[in-house]
């Protein structure tokens, strides 16, 4: 009887190596999905805006956009600003363009003087085009309460 060799041939050794290629795709995927959506997240300003059937988007191509908070923080775009620096880029933005509409964005539990005090900073500066921003009311909206007697 023959048996052979005893010996043994080496088989592959086992690889000690980590394959990286995956693992980089995967991070390059998830930092462009942070780079997109993160500026969108930091820039909203969250405000309760009063409903109107009215309500249209303007055709305006350049317009400021001025909001107020409940609290009396105001906004010119998504940057805060105290009332005097408002003042301040509200005029310089209409010695630019005199004819820029600013479109007021007011939360609905927003005192009524404070609206007025902002109205009367951005005409001061020049600006008479003002326009008010609505959401637009929906079918499935809230009913209307019932009139009483």
């Amino acid at each position: 009887m023959s048996f052979g060799r005893l010996e043994r041939t080496p088989s592959t050794p086992p690889m000690s190596d980590i394959n990286m290629t995956p693992l980089i795709d995967v991070m390059l995927v998830l930092l462009v999905i942070f780079m997109i959506t993160a500026p969108l997240m930091t820039s909203s300003l969250k405000l309760d805006l009063p409903r109107s059937d009215a309500a249209s988007p303007s055709e305006t191509p350049k317009f400021l956009a001025v909001a107020i908070t409940p609290e009396g923080d105001i906004f010119l775009g998504d940057e805060k600003l105290a009332p005097e620096a408002f003042s301040a880029r509200v005029a310089v933005a209409a010695k630019q363009t005199p004819d820029i509409e600013v479109q007021l964005r007011a939360d609905k539990r927003t005192p009524y003087g404070q609206v007025a005090e902002l109205i009367g900073r951005v005409q001061k500066a020049g600006l008479n085009r003002i326009a008010f921003v609505t959401e637009a009311a929906s079918a499935a909206a809230e009913p209307a309460p019932a009139a009483s007697r």
